[in-house]
């Protein structure tokens, strides 16, 4: 009826109310600072410069056509317009700050001093906490981030400066230093690798000199973090090592293959001080003060009380500082009750963080904070709303999301870093979401008993154990998963490929029909391929007689005696990196391990060996240099029951079906290029039938002395272990009398000796041998089969030597 009144059914149906699309103008600003920030890092400051001055000239014209057509353009194009403006804001700033930071890196005095190597005396402002780096040559090597305030060169020319100093330091006295502390030390400068604003590397000796106290912040932190390791002293190493990581990042007590299990299930962001500790700290505060009812603005205070004594417990380092920005900008905001002001607040924090430290553009730490946050933000409330509206639970939908977003958003930066992408970090992140928060905020609490109650702090950390364990656990069976982790590009360009697929996996995903075909096709590929991986894993590989394992610049060779027994021959640098190869093999027993030599790239990693293992007995070589070495071999084998064993030339072990005969060192060797070297145990094992050379680092002293005394039917073998990494110092009558089918060279990749010598690979291949190398190919196989050798790498199907 016209002009009655509408009926029930005849009333427009009122559309649900639209979620007005996300700020991106501050994202463009950070976007582009950051990114011409990290270029500018490595491209240097006349390009800058050029960017700048075209970005600001762009930005103008832009922001003048904007405001010209004011009223006229439509809302989505000003839109756009004004986000395109933004980038050429961020280009322009980030240009002008990283600029201004390269030309103080690079000023003529201290480059030219860096460049002559120059002997000089620093006055330094420790920036971060003394980390121990491994490396083969110096054993106890610490890095010392520092700020240069005054340089004293060989002349006595005195320069002031405000510029970055890395010192590489091997004196016990710099492990104490705390950010903040004023030091002298004298050493010699060297130029830095670029990539950052380092001006130039300070190699010391020497202690430092240090002037004055540490701040009273630091000396809090000190006392916190020292009366948390007590009060996990008592626990088990595992969970005990894991709660000072999780709460403070001091992972000084984690054992080696928790540190390798949590790398391989991409749960090692747990290990340190991130903006999820941060958000853990200061959401518990937060949801007490809902829970009393306080308003915004005081929630907003108690959140910041808390974390300024958060940051203050972990120590306020610029890594600290950063991961503090990142975690509190959502709970701010959602305190405040604007959470849709996060994301500019988040984008806003960057570009300031950026512009302020340029150097920040670079750091893997500050590329995942920033990730994981803007995933938080961005991803997890759209599939956190899509589960529920499908009728998953609510709080099932948050634990969902959560952890997938934090995943997918971070994945291509861990991607780049680690070479591989991980299959089972959503489900084991997921898993371990109930027992983060326990953990950290009973850790949090026994830390700030500590000092006043140590009983009550004993009995918290013991509660935080528990979740910590559920941890341990978790990873330890999740880096046991058959094809849990898959090879990747590494690098930038395997960064930017899987952000690439990301994206448009995300974008296509949005079509009802591309979503059921790519959950089909993941459904079949792990129908399809997880069985194969369980029935038939392919590592190790059937009627395997030797493998040697990707431990980086070192040796360690492992020769199988039973399903789960094995000889060890050397330990590599890292422990958790034999550890691992020894996990991959199954070996869960060690009769025998030998000790070619005690160098670190042989005996650093001792302690992986037996971690979780028995080991029967040790076999050292007659020299017992360097006594670093040789020490560290015998505390490991005190403190696991091994016995040590002596050996000389001409005498054989035999463990099982492994027979070793000790062809060297015939004699001491004195007056050579590298004595420990040329001292190296050379030993020929036969296993199954097959023989194989072991000659540590001889050189080509040691070598020619074996010749001389040697049959050279002794010496000829299956299998050569190439002596000290593929060096070139290798004797040619040696390798003739060897005359090696399959020759396998444990080398670290980018390692600056030079090793593998391309002409020793050639004569090697010229010989007829089939020669692998760990830098590239990974865990190295030689296998006996029905009709010879054959080679295999990790997960590559194995090959027949030519």
């Amino acid at each position: 009826m016209s002009g009655g009144r509408p009926t029930p059914s005849s009333r427009p149906a009122v559309a649900p109310p639209r979620t007005p699309p996300p700020d991106l103008r501050l994202a463009g600003l950070a976007v582009a600072a950051w990114l011409t920030a990290l270029t500018g890092l490595h491209v240097g400051v006349r390009p800058l410069l050029l960017a700048g001055g075209t970005a600001a000239v762009l930005s103008a014209l832009g922001a003048l056509h904007l405001l010209g057509r004011l009223g006229h353009a439509r809302a989505s194009v000003r839109r756009h317009g004004w986000i395109a403006v933004a980038v050429g804001l961020g280009v322009l700033c980030g240009a002008a700050a990283t600029a201004g930071r390269l030309a103080v890196r690079d000023a003529p005095p201290i480059r030219v001093l860096a460049e002559q190597r120059a002997p000089v005396t620093a006055e330094l402002v420790v920036r971060d906490d003394p980390r121990p780096i491994r490396s083969a040559g110096r054993p106890g090597m610490l890095l010392v981030s520092s700020e240069l305030i005054r340089l004293t060169g060989p002349n006595g020319q005195r320069i002031r400066a405000s510029a970055r100093l890395l010192v590489l330091a091997t004196d016990p006295g710099w492990r104490g230093l705390l950010p903040g502390q004023r030091v002298t030390a004298e050493g010699r400068l060297g130029v830095p690798r670029g990539g950052d604003l380092t001006a130039a590397v300070l190699g010391v000796t020497g202690p430092p000199e240090r002037h004055g106290a540490p701040s009273w912040a630091q000396r809090a932190a000190g006392t916190l973090r020292a009366g948390l390791q007590r009060a996990c002293a008592p626990l088990p190493d595992d969970p005990g090592g894991l709660l000072p990581g999780l709460v403070v990042g001091d992972t000084s007590r984690l054992p080696a293959a928790v540190e390798e299990d949590f790398r391989a299930t991409g749960m090692t962001h747990l290990n340190a001080v991130s903006g999820s500790n941060v958000a853990i700290v200061v959401g518990a505060v937060l949801l007490v003060a809902r829970w009393a009812r306080a308003g915004p603005w005081l929630a907003g205070l108690l959140c910041g009380v808390a974390l300024v004594g958060f940051v203050i417990l972990v120590r306020p380092s610029p890594s600290v500082v950063r991961a503090a920005t990142m975690g509190a900008i959502g709970l701010v905001a959602l305190a405040a009750g604007r959470p849709r002001a996060a994301l500019p607040a988040l984008a806003a924090a960057v570009t300031v963080l950026v512009l302020l430290d340029p150097e920040l553009a670079g750091d893997a730490g500050f590329a995942l904070s920033v990730l994981a946050t803007g995933g938080l933000l961005l991803l997890a409330p759209h599939w956190r709303d899509g589960l529920r509206r499908r009728g998953v639970p609510a709080g099932l939908a948050e634990a969902l999301a959560v952890p997938a977003a934090a995943q997918v958003a971070c994945g291509p930066v861990v991607a780049g870093i680690s070479g591989t992408v991980s299959l089972v970090a959503v489900p084991a992140n997921l898993l371990a979401v109930p027992a983060i928060a326990p953990a950290t905020v009973l850790g949090v609490t026994a830390a700030v008993l500590s000092p006043v109650w140590p009983a009550g702090a004993g009995f918290v950390a013991w509660l935080a154990s528990w979740p910590a364990w559920w941890l341990v656990v978790l990873a330890r069976h999740g880096a046991r998963l058959p094809a849990g982790t898959l090879p990747w590009p590494g690098g930038a360009w395997g960064a930017l490929l899987l952000a690439g697929l990301t994206v448009a996996l995300l974008v296509a995903v949005r079509r009802p029909l591309v979503r059921r075909l790519v959950a089909v096709v993941a459904v079949a590929a792990l129908l399809g391929a997880l069985p194969v991986r369980l029935l038939a894993t392919g590592w190790p590989p059937p009627g395997w007689v030797v493998v040697a394992c990707a431990v980086g610049q070192g040796d360690a060779l492992v020769l199988p005696v039973a399903p789960g027994r094995a000889v060890v021959v050397d330990a590599g640098p890292d422990p958790g990196a034999v550890d691992g190869c020894l996990r991959r093999l199954g070996i869960r027993e060690v009769p025998l391990l030998v000790v070619s030599h005690f160098h670190v790239d042989h005996v650093g990693g001792v302690a992986g060996v037996f971690r979780g293992r028995r080991v029967t007995a040790v076999l050292t070589p007659p020299s017992t240099d360097p006594a670093s070495g040789r020490d560290a071999v015998r505390a490991a084998a005190a403190s696991g029951r091994a016995t040590l064993l002596g050996t000389t030339a001409g005498a054989l072990h035999r463990v099982g079906g492994v027979d070793l005969l000790v062809l060297g060192p015939p004699y001491p060797l004195a007056g050579t290029r590298s004595d420990p070297n040329n001292n190296s145990l050379l030993l020929r094992a036969t296993v199954a039938g097959v023989r194989i050379l072991l000659p540590g680092d001889a050189e080509t002293e040691e070598q020619h002395a074996v010749l001389a005394r040697t049959a050279p039917e002794q010496l000829r073998a299956d299998v050569l272990k190439v002596a000290h990494h593929g060096s070139a110092y290798q004797d040619d009558g040696f390798l003739a009398a060897v005359r090696p089918a399959v020759a396998l060279v444990p080398v670290g990749a980018g390692n600056t000796y030079g090793h593998p010598n391309p002409a020793l690979l050639a004569r090697l291949s010229r010989g007829g041998a089939r020669v692998l190398r760990t830098d590239t190919d990974g865990d190295l196989a030689a296998i006996r089969t029905g009709d010879g050798l054959a080679v295999a790498r990790r997960g590559v199907r194995p090959g027949r030597p030519p």
